[in-house]
């Protein structure tokens, strides 16, 4: 009996590493598919442009843009206009995610003060905050302070409406149960709702990453003197087409490196969780 045990055990373990290694080869699988597009892509791109099949006055192409990158990095100005969206970017999406998580703490905290709130928060989140980007702007200041504004404005309100209702929604029976053994706000707080909340936390971290770049974005168009949204509107103005997709391009990587940080976050968090 003893025999089969261990038999039954190595026959688990062996199919369990054939399930490992398929899971394996299926996700080395979907990365050769994710490259083999790209590369696909820029191929055609490239060869459509050598054969005149596009305008390259309006599409540009790789070879050029790449030429363009080199340039500005020899000069030393793309490191300047990255680091400026860059730092905007990050204190922007740290502290909508901050005011919007601690905002949605104290609607839940205080029932009375989150219906007040309510036909507010419908109001400010359907509102399309890119359009009061000139406002914040002309009351916070031109200059870094109007764009991180402009970046938190765009970013807090779905933070705080995403968080609440995640707080809203925990277990009722949970709840009830500490508070039959004496346990105060703060600790059904700090003990289920807030624990019960993480998953949604970080989703908005992940939405809030592209509404933060949105407001730089926007912020830069209007006032800046330097960053990724100064150079594409700069090349927009003068017609340089490879200037704006240079721009586009290193914005579409900041930004994957940005979601490729907070998802590795996420699954340190599960596993933390678990």
């Amino acid at each position: 009996m003893y025999n089969n045990k261990i038999v039954d055990d190595k026959k688990a373990s062996k199919e369990q590493q054939e399930y490992l290694g398929r899971v394996k080869k299926r996700k080395r699988a979907i990365l050769i598919t994710q490259v083999s597009i790209l590369v696909v892509s820029v191929l055609l791109w490239e060869i459509a442009a050598q054969f005149k099949w596009i305008d390259t006055f309006f599409t540009s192409y790789p070879s050029k843009i790449v030429a363009l990158f080199i340039k500005y990095v020899k000069n030393g100005m793309i490191f300047e206009h990255i680091g400026i969206s860059l730092m905007e970017t990050i204190v922007g999406f740290v502290a909508g995610t901050v005011l919007g998580i601690v905002v949605a703490v104290l609607l839940w905290w205080s029932e009375f003060m989150a219906k007040v709130l309510d036909p507010y928060m419908v109001v400010l989140n359907s509102l399309p905050k890119t359009a009061l980007a000139p406002i914040i702007i002309l009351w916070v200041g031109a200059g870094y302070s109007g764009i991180i504004v402009t970046a938190i404005s765009v970013s807090i309100v779905i933070t705080i409406l995403n968080v609440y209702n995640s707080f809203i929604e925990v277990d009722e029976d949970k709840i009830k149960m500490l508070k039959t053994f004496g346990a105060t706000k703060l600790q059904v707080l700090g003990k289920v709702v807030f624990p019960a909340s993480i998953p949604a936390m970080v989703s908005t971290l992940k939405v809030n990453i592209g509404m933060s770049w949105v407001g730089v974005i926007v912020g830069e168009y209007i006032v800046s003197r330097a960053g990724l949204g100064y150079l594409l509107v700069y090349g927009g103005q003068v017609f340089q087409l490879d200037l704006v997709m240079m721009s586009v391009i290193i914005l579409a990587i900041l930004t994957t490196f940005m979601y490729k940080f907070v998802a590795m976050l996420e699954n340190k968090i599960m596993k933390w969780r678990q």
